[in-house]
Formats: C-alpha cells, structure tokens, sequence
C-alpha cells in the first residue's frame, strides 16, 4: 500500500505544474511535469509487482 500512497502523493504534487504548462504554456513545468510521469511510470510499474506478489504469497496459503 505504501507504493499507492506515493503514486498518490506523486500525482497531486504534479497537478500544479500540469496546470502552468497546459493552462499558461509554462515550458519549465513541462519539464518538470515530464519528470513527474517517469516517476509515476516507475511507481506504477513497482505496485503492479507488488500487487502480484500479494497475490501469489495469498494464494500459496
């Protein structure tokens, strides 16, 4: 759960610079925003492997 939390946390931090770039073409919160959603890409690919292997270990009792 604690990926969630982060993948989360994550994405409202984001928010703000979504919003400068799409709303008011702010090109360095387009970097920082492209950042932003590697590190969601890395988190949702770590709670997918954590979801699966829940899943497993729950199965195995």
């Amino acid at each position: 759960m604690n990926t969630f939390e982060k993948l989360k946390a994550l994405v409202n931090a984001s928010e703000a610079d979504a919003t400068k770039f799409y709303a008011k073409g702010n090109q360095s919160a387009g970097v920082r925003l492209r950042k932003a959603l590697s590190g969601i890409k890395t988190l949702s690919h770590e709670g997918r492997a954590e979801v699966t292997s829940l899943k497993k270990s729950a199965l195995k009792k």
